[in-house]
This record gives C-alpha cells, structure tokens and sequence, in this order.
C-alpha cells in the first residue's frame, strides 16, 4: 500500500497549494488547514510525485518516499 504524505500541523498555513497540485486528491482543505482525505474513494498517494512537498511554502509536508528517476 502506498504510503501518505507528511503533515506539519505547526507549519501548515493553509494557503492549499498543495491540494490544487495533488493529482490523486489525497490532499484536502478543512478550514484553515490540509487533511488527509480518508474517505472510502480515496485511492491514496499512488502517483509519487511528490509535487504537494514541492510548492509548500512552509515545508509543511513531507513525502516519506524518494522518487528516483532511472534511465
């Protein structure tokens, strides 16, 4: 099973960029902060893309998986 992506709760500003760029809808805005969506369609973190740790702004997030690129 694929694994999630990282939440800092003390770090999380609630700006959503992460949930506009997660393609696999694992990320959801609830007010003012971003949530693991658990509901029963949700297909998990199966893209690996990683891109929700990369527009964080506060480096609220974390992928607890590399991504290697071989060729």
């Amino acid at each position: 099973m694929a694994r999630m992506p990282e939440i800092d709760r003390s770090k999380c500003n609630g700006c959503g960029l992460c949930v506009e760029v997660c393609s696999c809808k694992v990320l959801m805005l609830v007010g003012s902060m971003v949530e693991i969506n658990e509901k029963v369609e949700c297909r998990r973190c199966t893209r690996w893309c990683t891109m929700c740790e990369m527009v964080c702004p506060t480096g609220a997030i974390q992928c607890p998986f590399d991504v290697i690129i071989e060729e």
